[in-house]
């Protein structure tokens, strides 16, 4: 994202309980950086492909990814929310972004959960889906 007062979708990588670090500290990944590096890019690159149907900007963009977890394992789990609750595309929408996150090479299993908290705003949006939306 290019705005740099809007939050950026954490990017964490999961451990077991027996290996976690203490609350607060960083998580380090079995996985080298680089290679964590790479299935992050790619996993953004992925969901930056997939529009909301009735809005013409990126999920990404749009500010609707709130995290990417990444175990060592590749699984990945993204927490993602809608514009509002009754979105329309609330069907089909996780499902586009499961597509997508799996389609990237050497990712594992994916799963999407919805949440609300914090609800979404327009100021989550990155200045690019500003500029398409014309929302200055």
């Amino acid at each position: 994202m290019t705005d740099d007062v809007n939050p950026v979708p954490e990017t964490t990588a999961a451990l077991s309980a027996e290996t976690a670090p203490a609350p607060g500290a960083a998580t380090p990944s079995a996985l080298p950086e680089d290679e964590l590096t790479r299935l992050t890019d790619g996993i953004i690159a992925a969901l930056k492909t997939v529009y909301d149907p009735e809005i013409p900007s990126d999920i990404y963009e749009l500010g609707l990814i709130y995290k990417i977890d990444i175990a060592d394992d590749r699984a990945v789990a993204i927490e993602m929310t809608l514009t509002t609750p009754n979105c329309p595309s609330a069907q089909e929408l996780p499902t586009m972004v499961e597509n997508a996150a799996a389609s990237v090479p050497g990712v594992g299993e994916v799963k999407v959960n919805i949440v609300w908290d914090p609800p979404w705003d327009p100021s989550r949006m990155s200045d690019e889906a500003r500029a398409i939306l014309n929302m200055w």
